[in-house]
C-alpha cells in the first residue's frame, strides 16, 4: 500500500465513526463535535481522491464552508448574538 491509500483508509475509518456518533447521539451538543469531524474527514476524501491540483482548492472550500456552517450552527444554538453588541 502507498501512503496515501493508508491516509485515505484511515479517513475514511474515522468519517465512519463520527458519522455513527452524529446517527446514534441522543444529545444535540454532543452530536456538533462529531459532526465537525465529518465535514474534515470529507475534506480530507476529496483531497485523497481526486487527483488534481483544483481537487485540492475544492477541498479547502469545502472545508472552509463546513467550518463556517459549523459555527453558524453552535453560535445558533447558544443562543447567537447579545442585543447589547
Amino acid at each position: 500500500m502507498i501512503p496515501s491509500e493508508i491516509a485515505l483508509i484511515f479517513v475514511v475509518l474515522v468519517g465512519l465513526f463520527a458519522a455513527l456518533r452524529v446517527a446514534f447521539e441522543k444529545n444535540t451538543l454532543r452530536k456538533l463535535p462529531y459532526l465537525n469531524v465529518l465535514s474534515f474527514a470529507v475534506a480530507a476524501a476529496i483531497a485523497l481522491l481526486i487527483r488534481h491540483p483544483l481537487a485540492l482548492l475544492a477541498a479547502v472550500a469545502f472545508f472552509v464552508g463546513s467550518t463556517l456552517e459549523s459555527n453558524a450552527i453552535a453560535s445558533t444554538y447558544a443562543g447567537g448574538r447579545d442585543k447589547d453588541d
